[in-house]
């Protein structure tokens, strides 16, 4: 297909299909291995020049700001249904996507219209061609996604938007928003290469989203690593609302009507008030936490724009949050269970829940990519589960060949390995010879979970 932009101009005639092309034409670094790029390639001036061509659409909408290592994008699907049960128009931009370009940027939990993407992408094109002649430089797929999505929640109206920071914070391309709150959700050991090798510095590229006089929550619980995200609010004259301080806990149990992974029901507390049993909508004891800096995330919100959520509110809302990937049930006889943890941290939940629910065997089936650590992941998992299945994903290049992840998991302690060359044969494998009583559970890459969802849901 011939390129529908090019430095002459853009073409009248484009399709859906090229629109999208055109975008996943670009750099795009969710595609390409950490070894191959570094912070020097994240180019904030090139996108706030993008932005400010295409009218600082980010500045006419308020924002709520959400990074960390695991719960930002469970968090972020909470604040945005909470908010739009109140009535309000709510923008959401995450990545990535389990199948349509689209899901990166929902409103109220709908997706553009393909005749909105044509569109819009078409404005965006004119806007990155005259950016390239003028200032040669070229917008990666993730900062176009980006001003993208800016642009459809314009367009809609929208009261408040919710951003998932892409990597880090600092310098990622949702940085350039107004917050009225900010939030980091955990710290953990992901992307050393490029935010750092200790906790503290990657707690210190996160904090690069707090900004000045603008609340910031937490749910990091080191007191060395909440230390730097404290200083960080301090220098900046932002209110900091830790879990386990300013917000609270106050008591938790699991849902007995629930199957398979626990849901919960909580006390929380936050700053301006007290919520009194929360139906936590995802699976895992961990989801609490997210929960809860969820919940005063919209109190800091509702107290700035008088607009505190009632009790109703916030149940309807809460109600409303669907978030595939996250401890997912997929099948119930045997159970299946998806899951988008990929490091040590979210492994480590993972098999906390996996080990509460009784089964016959459990079995893993893992593969992550290049730039994860492994052998950390598969260390946890011998405890969890009877078998582990060694394989990979087919639709992202940074996939770990299987037969070099197998010689990984050979040198770890494991009960029983086997492997297979793709997802599919993976499946096949473990459902061909499982009885109704077993446990199969997919986890390792957002990408591995989003292939075998895609796979059996083709099968239903």
């Amino acid at each position: 297909m011939t390129a529908p932009c090019d430095a002459t101009g853009c073409t009248t005639s484009l399709t859906y299909e090229a629109a999208v092309d055109y975008l996943f034409g670009r750099i795009n670094y969710e595609r390409v291995p950490t070894t191959k790029y570094s912070t020097d390639d994240f180019q904030l001036p090139r996108m706030s020049t993008l932005l400010e061509r295409l009218g600082n659409p980010q500045l006419t909408i308020p924002a709520v700001h959400i990074t960390g290592t695991k719960g930002k994008g469970s968090t972020a699907a909470m604040v945005a249904a909470l908010w739009q049960a109140g009535g309000h128009t709510v923008g959401l931009f995450t990545s990535p996507h389990l199948e349509r370009f689209e899901e990166r940027m929902t409103v109220n939990g709908r997706l553009p219209s393909e005749s909105q993407i044509i569109r819009l992408v078409s404005r965006l094109m004119e806007v990155a061609v005259d950016l390239e002649l003028t200032e040669e430089t070229r917008p990666t797929f993730f900062e176009l996604s980006t001003a993208l999505a800016w642009m459809v929640f314009q367009a809609a109206g929208c009261d408040l938007v919710v951003l998932e920071v892409g990597l880090g914070g600092r310098l990622d391309t949702t940085n350039l928003c107004r917050p009225l709150a900010t939030a980091i959700t955990s710290v953990s050991r992901d992307h050393m290469r490029l935010l750092g090798e200790t906790l503290e510095l990657i707690a210190r590229e996160k904090a690069g989203i707090i900004k000045p006089g603008v609340p910031c929550v937490t749910g990091v619980e080191s007191p060395a690593v909440r230390a730097v995200i404290e200083d960080v609010c301090r220098d900046r004259g932002a209110a900091c609302h830790r879990l386990g301080q300013e917000i609270q806990i106050l008591q938790c149990q699991p849902d007995r009507d629930s199957i398979g992974p626990a849901r919960w029901v909580a006390d929380i507390q936050t700053a301006q008030r007290v919520h009194p049993v929360v139906a936590i909508p995802l699976a895992g004891e961990f989801q609490i936490r997210n929960a809860a800096l969820a919940l005063a995330l919209v109190d800091l919100v509702g107290q700035q724009l008088g607009q505190l959520l009632s009790a109703e509110q916030i149940r309807s809302g809460l109600a409303q949050v669907v978030w595939p990937l996250r401890m997912e049930t997929v099948r119930r006889h045997p159970m299946v269970l998806l899951d988008a943890a990929h490091n040590d941290a979210s492994i480590q939940e993972l098999c906390r829940t996996v080990q509460s629910i009784p089964a016959r065997q459990r079995t893993l089936i893992f593969g992550t990519s290049r730039d994860k650590e492994a052998g950390a992941m598969l260390r946890l998992v011998g405890g969890a589960f009877d078998r582990i299945l060694i394989t990979r994903y087919t639709t992202n290049p940074r996939a770990w060949p299987v037969e070099e992840l197998a010689e990984v998991a050979r040198s770890i302690p494991l009960s029983s390995m086997g492997t297979s060359e793709t997802i599919a044969e993976a499946l096949r494998l473990a459902l061909s010879d499982a009885t109704a009583d077993d446990l199969i559970c997919v986890a390792g890459s957002f990408f591995l979970a989003a292939e075998a969802r895609s796979l059996l849901a083709a099968t239903l």
